[in-house]
């Protein structure tokens, strides 16, 4: 059974959490948090909350197709 909140994949929002981003990417909330400190993966502190701008974890896939083709 996905216990995946039906929000995770909702095209409408504008920030995800660090876990939507997660499962967006199908890794792991760690994975995900070491992704955000290298730089690679886009995120926005508002308060104490960080949040991952929900066009970001494409990007991030974007990058990285371009970075494989080039090699």
């Amino acid at each position: 059974m996905d216990t995946a909140p039906a929000d995770a994949f909702d095209n409408t929002l504008v920030l995800l959490t660090v876990e939507e981003a997660a499962r967006r990417l199908r890794i792991g909330r760690t994975t995900c948090f070491a992704l955000i400190r290298a730089g690679e993966l886009e995120s926005i502190d508002i308060g104490r909350l960080r949040r991952v701008p929900a066009d970001a974890p494409a990007a991030y896939l974007a990058r990285r197709r371009a970075a494989k083709r080039a090699a």
